[in-house]
């Protein structure tokens, strides 16, 4: 699988460096585009490059699924505010409407040198530009107790779909005064608001359905993101139901044992009804496959999402080792926009515009109980660097909530019909 591999110095592409076309390998025309990975990244990539190209660069999307549910506003559907399907999309208007060659299989090799990739079905792919969008895979004995084989008993529900229903059917289950766990990741995972919004839906579900139910969140980290935000809406909305355990108090030392569905803490063994195991997380396999990861993530120049190790290479979204912005749905979306500019320029010398990137979070606590968190970056040498940003207060008054709510929505509306072209 590891095949020979040039390592091309990482070297950040620049404006001036993008002005010329690329020289393409000898005996094709249009230059061609792979994209692994049919996300919030590789599919708003896709997407523009093939739309802003005017048929100019033949584009191929490598994506298992045929259905994409979006792990953002799975958990409204743990609260009863989403269903299922309105999280499910598919590929053909990006088909249909744009020309690109989607493909529904596994990628599962990528040589840099002959640049291939290679398809569990045997295919293989060339490509003048590729762009990985892969998401996370989890690393491995990250829980003691816990690996994916076990995902069925405790499930982690942080890739959309089955995982989720089957930790809502869970829920549902769960005796009379029963007791949800979760085991939260360390940093850097993806969404880091969203262990804590699942927990604020799983608290509003349990609490019409199961009110003297219990909530234990081990947590190896010592802060997250809106905490203050969180906790005021546990008390408001949620008072005695939910109990946090950070490191000072054993969150960073927890084990597991689905079978007997226990939960270590640092000694205390608790038995638990329901166990969401959410562990340490990493670029998915096919960026390590490639072998532009540092064993976890992929680094990338900030100026074009290029791989620091493969400039014909770029890496996207939760994959990527890019600087300050989170790992999030809108992130990646920012992101594909200036990876399709810049590759776009790359192979046909149209125009590139300086990187500027921006990222919103929204999560939902209670009914119209909506928190934000965001900000706009710029690319430096270094990295993608927040320039500035903000974040909903405590204490807001009810309208404020509310109309943040309504504002994800349409924001959510909005992403997926510009992923998708719907």
């Amino acid at each position: 699988m590891m095949k020979r591999r040039s390592v091309l110095g990482g070297l950040a592409a620049t404006g001036g460096l993008l002005s010329a076309p690329a020289v393409m390998a000898e005996g094709h025309g249009k230059p061609r585009v792979v994209v692994i990975g049919g996300g919030s990244g590789g599919a708003t990539a896709a997407r523009y490059i093939a739309k802003d190209s005017d048929g100019a660069i033949d584009v191929t999307l490598v994506e298992p699924s045929r259905t994409y549910f979006t792990c953002y506003f799975s958990n409204l559907y743990l609260g009863g505010f989403q269903e299922m399907g309105d999280l499910g999309h598919t590929y053909g208007t990006l088909a249909a409407a744009h020309g690109i060659n989607v493909i529904h299989d596994w990628a599962i090799d990528v040589d840099r040198d002959a640049k291939t990739v290679t398809l569990a079905g045997g295919t293989a792919l060339p490509y003048d530009k590729l762009i990985l969008s892969p998401g996370i895979d989890f690393v491995a004995d990250a829980v003691p107790g816990w690996d994916v084989s076990q995902q069925n008993m405790m499930p982690h529900a942080y890739k959309a779909g089955s995982q989720t229903e089957l930790l809502k059917a869970q829920l549902g289950r769960m005796r009379e005064g029963g007791t949800f766990a979760m085991v939260a990741p360390p940093n850097p995972y993806r969404c880091p608001p969203g262990p804590y919004e699942r927990v604020s839906m799983v608290a509003h579900m349990l609490k019409a359905q199961n009110p003297t139910a219990k909530i234990l969140i081990a947590d190896p980290k010592e802060s997250f993101s809106k905490q203050a935000l969180f906790e005021e809406g546990w008390q408001t909305h949620y008072p005695g139901m939910i109990e946090r355990i950070g490191p000072d108090f054993g969150g960073e030392n927890v084990s597991v044992d689905p079978a007997a569905m226990t939960v270590d803490i640092d000694g205390s063994v608790e038995q638990v009804d329901v166990c969401n195991v959410i562990p340490a997380m990493k670029a998915g396999r096919i960026a390590d496959l490639a072998g532009v990861t540092d064993g976890r993530w992929a680094p990338v120049n900030a100026a074009d999402m290029s791989s620091k190790t493969d400039p014909d290479v770029h890496v996207l979204g939760d994959a990527a080792q890019q600087g300050d912005m989170p790992k999030s749905g809108f992130s990646a979306n920012s992101q594909a926009k200036v990876c399709a500019n810049a590759v776009r320029g790359a192979l046909t010398g149209s125009r590139v515009f300086p990187a500027r990137f921006a990222n919103t979070c929204w999560s939902l606590i209670s009914d119209n109980d909506g928190v934000k968190v965001g900000a706009t970056y710029e690319a430096t040498p270094e990295k993608i660097a927040k320039v500035d940003g903000f974040v909903s207060q405590t204490g807001e008054d009810s309208a404020i909530r509310k109309a943040t709510y309504e504002e994800s929505l349409g924001w959510y509306a909005g992403i997926v019909a510009d992923m998708f072209g719907a």
